[in-house]
């Protein structure tokens, strides 16, 4: 069992539940699943650009990416519908955890002067969006084999019913809130 999976259930789950008080079991939040979205909307002339952002975003969750496709064709942007111009992976379960584990303790305090993550990032409906800069942070890429530096977007989506509820269960899992 992932590190983190055993202190949720072991720490987080009868903390939350004591603070909250809720009446089962079944009411306590849990991480859901974690999405992790790489825009690449200018690899749309070179394929080498596109395979060398889905292998780092498959290295660094260990999972194979969904290469996302444009629905629309926008002339501004030069983007034609069906055009690759994203990565996408979906983590759940053991390596959901594993991920989450990863960022919180390993890759976030990598960042350059990092203070904590943003306590306003949640969407009312108890989901956490995270944008990181670059995906050198991750101990998987090798700083002498990146073509380019990418960002990412990490999106967390809770059970919870309420912000307040996923802000503490993600400060009891362990996410580096600033202030």
């Amino acid at each position: 069992m992932a590190r983190l999976k055993s202190k949720y259930l072991e720490e987080v789950a009868p903390a939350m539940m004591q603070k909250f008080q809720y009446k089962s079991v079944m009411q306590i939040p849990k991480l859901e699943k974690v999405v992790i979205n790489m825009g690449l909307g200018d690899t749309k002339d070179n394929a080498k650009g596109l395979d060398s952002a889905v292998l780092e975003l498959g290295t660094i969750t260990g999972q194979k990416p969904v290469v996302t496709k444009a629905k629309k064709s926008v002339a501004a942007f030069k983007v034609r519908q069906g055009m690759s111009v994203g990565a996408k992976v979906t983590l759940r379960g053991e390596r959901m955890y594993e991920f989450v584990d990863k960022l919180f303790n390993i890759a976030l305090p990598r960042v350059r002067d990092f203070r904590g993550v943003s306590v306003k990032a949640f969407d009312g409906r108890g989901n956490y969006s995270l944008g990181i800069k670059e995906q050198l942070i991750f101990p998987e890429i090798e700083y002498d084999k990146v073509d380019k530096i990418r960002g990412m977007d990490v999106i967390f989506v809770t059970t919870a019913k309420t912000d307040e509820e996923a802000r503490e269960l993600l400060r009891l899992l362990g996410m580096p809130y600033a202030g």
